[in-house]
């Protein structure tokens, strides 16, 4: 699996964070962090876009980040890695969200709520989503279903 991002992490709590769930994760996620965008809102898109595109894998599912996908809970994530089989390529936009193109070529959408978060903690938010899903398939304690 792999996570293609707008922006970079740094090395606050955030990169902590983002850094324990990552490596619980097998295979481990890998990231590559891609410049923010220059210029007006369209024209940072499409670049940030642009470059999104170029670092997809070939033979990779895209699995863009926006708030118009489904959010679907712990167990159905892990349905859905299940079916993706290690092939998952998880692309997070930048401040103004990701590009039509990214959208377009998108295999998958997927929303982590209707809540807006910042993208640093939008990728803790999806590590440590991807590893309870790891977890569940496991039928590893972690996930703890059924609590309210």
């Amino acid at each position: 699996m792999r996570l293609i991002a707008i922006g970079t992490l740094g090395d606050g709590a955030e990169a902590t964070l983002f850094n324990r769930y990552a490596a619980r994760l097998q295979p481990r996620l890998k990231i590559v962090e891609l410049a923010d965008g220059a210029g007006a809102v369209a024209e940072a898109k499409r670049r940030e876009g642009a470059a999104i595109l170029a670092a997809v894998p070939a033979g990779a599912l895209l699995v863009a980040l926006d708030l118009g996908g489904p959010a679907p809970d712990s167990a159905g994530l892990a349905r859905l890695l299940d079916r993706w089989a290690g092939r998952a390529c998880f692309a997070v936009g930048g401040a103004d969200g990701l590009d039509a193109a990214v959208l377009g070529a998108a295999t998958h959408t997927l929303s982590l709520g209707p809540l807006t978060w910042p993208h640093r903690l939008v990728r803790v938010m999806l590590a440590e989503q991807l590893y309870r899903a790891q977890c569940i398939q496991r039928g590893h304690p972690y996930h703890r279903a059924g609590r309210p």
